[in-house]
């Protein structure tokens, strides 16, 4: 099974959605500040063109962005855009097109920004699985370090993705704000596999994806969360022995594969959940327990609620 399909499964799994918000126009200098995003949004930016310094005000870390550069921030952290300049920026104006989203711009004649920002929305409660498995900040190429595309590989088709985001963005035709949420979606998979592909992979599920022993035991766990995968079986499917499967599976992830696997049956779970129809005894027997109270614990451990709590908060957001 390969990387993709691991994908395909997790975004069966969970609901994200995508939204375009805004695109600046900037000259040098300028600044943009984030507060820390809502539990269930990941904002995400697209240099176009020039280039930013990302600031994390938590981690004190800085990173240079440049064009091509596609960044999204899984956990949501505060965050601050600029030219990296230090000077006073050049207050913004602002306008809204038809399709909603904003244009904003200054008079700024220093070096030029061409930048998109918006988010994704995590349905609720997979957004913990999404901050527990993913890195702080991601950040993928949609361009080689020659400003050219890469022919068949998902840097290029971020490139061809983000062409026709900037194209969309840049007219106020109909339609326009429903084929921007849908390039938004798409852009949140695409960035995944690219991460996934590089050469090194960030940390998390992405990581795993990316190793080339441990993807096929990452492959069946999405597949089939409910089998109830044992760590020798897992091993031997890598081609390793059971202690070094662990090794190498907790240094990559942060935690063991069996905690993998539980968060990724409790989330099938919240979705059979949301079933009427399902009693909680069968939900327990399809996500692989055979025990309901066992089932229960650890529902209510991984989600903080019990599985009828989410029942009636799911139906009520319904």
């Amino acid at each position: 099974m390969s990387q993709i399909d691991w994908l395909s499964q997790l975004l069966q799994l969970i609901t994200i959605t995508g939204q375009l918000e805004v695109r600046c126009a900037y000259g040098a200098p300028w600044r943009l500040t984030w507060g820390r995003a809502a539990a269930n949004e990941i904002p995400y930016h697209v240099i176009v063109k020039g280039r930013a310094i990302l600031e994390n005000p938590e981690t004190r870390t800085a990173r240079e962005l440049v064009s091509g550069d596609i960044v999204l921030l899984p956990h949501g952290a505060a965050h601050v855009l600029h030219d990296g300049s230090g000077q006073t920026p050049i207050r913004t104006h602002e306008s809204v097109g038809s399709a909603g989203w904003m244009l904003s711009e200054n008079d700024g004649q220093g070096e030029q920004l061409d930048l998109m920002c918006g988010r994704f929305f995590i349905a609720p409660p997979h957004d913990r699985l999404i901050r527990n498995y993913m890195p702080v900040e991601l950040v993928a190429r949609a361009m080689n370090s020659n400003g050219e595309d890469e022919t068949g590989s998902a840097s290029n088709q971020l490139a061809s993705l983000v062409r026709l985001m900037r194209m969309e963005s840049a007219s106020d035709r109909a339609g326009g704000r429903a084929i921007l949420d849908a390039l938004s979606s798409a852009l949140f998979t695409l960035v995944l596999r690219s991460a996934s592909e590089a050469e090194k992979a960030p940390e998390g599920l992405l990581a795993l994806a990316g190793h080339p022993r441990l993807a096929p035991a990452l492959a069946v766990m999405f597949a089939d969360p409910a089998r109830s995968w044992k760590l020798p079986d897992l091993a031997e499917m890598c081609g390793m022995s059971r202690a070094t499967f662990m090794r190498h599976f907790q240094d990559r992830l942060g935690c063991s594969a069996l905690d993998l696997l539980t968060d990724l049956r409790m989330s099938l779970a919240a979705n059979e959940l949301k079933k009427p129809a399902i009693s909680t005894e069968a939900v327990a027997e399809t996500v692989g327990y055979q025990s309901v109270s066992a089932f229960r614990r650890v529902f209510t451990e991984r989600m903080g609620m019990t599985p009828g709590e989410w029942r009636r908060v799911a139906h009520k957001g319904e």
